[in-house]
């Protein structure tokens, strides 16, 4: 057990302050000494004692200075750390510990010192926490974690975006224990941040929307490509339908439709354009989604069922599959296929992929619009 014990150096004799001094080489400062050359400097005050400790090494450029001082309601506070080697990441920690009848190491009593999670600044003022150089132990995790949130909040840092892998897991209630909150989460790791200024957290939320895609195939004989889910809601039972699906992360809007239209009835196809695309709420997950109906032609006529998802699939008369009930009763299926037949005959334009490049980003990207040119009797796009 550690006992520490102040002495009012004004009433103190001489001989009282170099018994002192001289047990400074194995007082509790000594751990932090590390082999150095340790002093001490007496700071007086009328209303309470101040030790200030300094440790120096010669030849390394080394000047860690912390001090501590005690107050009327019993508490030993560390006031304050400095270091000159990479103040970026290490500093002392700032500690409050009760003395009167408690039991205290000296290695935790005293300031020590602290490396900072391996990061880098985002261009928004906030951070991103290298996922692969996370502390192996919780513990040290937890610690440094600590360190790391005062650390950028000193420097004036926003939102913190800590990425832990699945199999770093252990880490997540530690880290919902200093604050941060659940952002989002994939197969292999879940994302977490913390917002530093007061006010509402700025950060971007996660992703809000899912996209779909249809595809409208036609053939020669005005039949459409149509398909029978395995699972549905009875409602649907009798339902030929369009096949559709999500398109894939970083997966155009256009390779997405031909792809699903491949996997679900083995018909190949060549993309033309996107005649309409709607935009609903609250679905999946209360997420919302963007649905865009794409008009293919077909490059090849055997169909091959995807028995996994697809009952069946068959090349449908235009008029049967207009005239199916679920389709004449509902507004939306109904409207797309009126805008589909719309373009068949040429009154009607849609939308072609154009690639094109941002300065702001300065990736490629795909712009989706169409310019009429009186001379394009396919209403192409220029």
């Amino acid at each position: 057990m550690t006992q520490l014990k102040f002495f009012d150096f004004k009433s103190a004799s001489l001989s009282e302050k170099a018994a002192l001094m001289g047990r400074a080489g194995s007082s509790p400062f000594s751990s932090l000494g590390h082999s150095v050359g340790v002093r001490f400097s007496q700071e007086l005050s009328s209303c309470r004692v101040r030790f200030v400790y300094v440790s120096e090494s010669s030849g390394s450029g080394v000047l860690t200075k912390a001090s501590y001082s005690s107050s009327s309601n019993g508490t030993y506070m560390s006031k304050r750390a400095i270091s000159s080697v990479d103040k970026e990441k290490i500093a002392a920690e700032n500690y409050f510990y009760q003395i009167n009848g408690t039991s205290v190491s000296s290695s935790s009593l005293f300031s020590r010192n602290v490396k900072a999670l391996d990061a880098c600044d985002d261009e928004y003022g906030g951070v991103v926490v290298d996922p692969d150089r996370l502390p192996v132990n919780p513990d040290a995790f937890a610690s440094m974690l600590r360190f790391s949130l005062s650390h950028w909040k000193m420097k004036g840092k926003k939102g913190i975006w800590l990425k832990l892998p699945l199999e770093r897991s252990e880490l997540v209630p530690v880290a919902v224990k200093e604050g941060f909150q659940y952002h989002h989460a994939e197969r292999g790791y879940v994302m977490l941040t913390y917002w530093i200024p007061e006010g509402p957290c700025m950060l971007p939320t996660n992703a809000t929307h899912q996209v779909g895609v249809g595809g409208f195939v036609i053939n020669d004989k005005n039949e459409v490509l149509v398909v029978q889910e395995k699972f549905y809601a009875p409602s649907f039972a009798d339902l030929w339908k369009i096949p559709t699906g999500f398109i894939l992360e970083s997966e155009e809007i256009y390779s997405g439709a031909v792809r699903e239209v491949k996997e679900e009835t083995g018909v190949d196809t060549e993309f033309v354009e996107v005649i309409a695309f709607r935009h609903a709420h609250n679905l999946a997950f209360d997420k919302s989604d963007l649905f865009f109906v794409c008009m293919l032609k077909p490059l090849s006529a055997q169909i091959k069922v995807d028995d996994l998802e697809i009952q069946a699939a068959k090349w449908m008369p235009l008029v049967e599959f207009v005239a199916q009930p679920l389709i004449q009763e509902d507004g939306m299926f109904k409207k797309i296929i009126d805008i589909c037949i719309a373009r068949l005959g040429k009154h009607y334009c849609g939308l072609l992929p154009h690639q094109v490049v941002s300065k702001f980003d300065g990736r490629p990207s795909c712009l989706y619009y169409n310019v009429i040119d009186a001379q394009d009797v396919n209403c192409r796009g220029n």
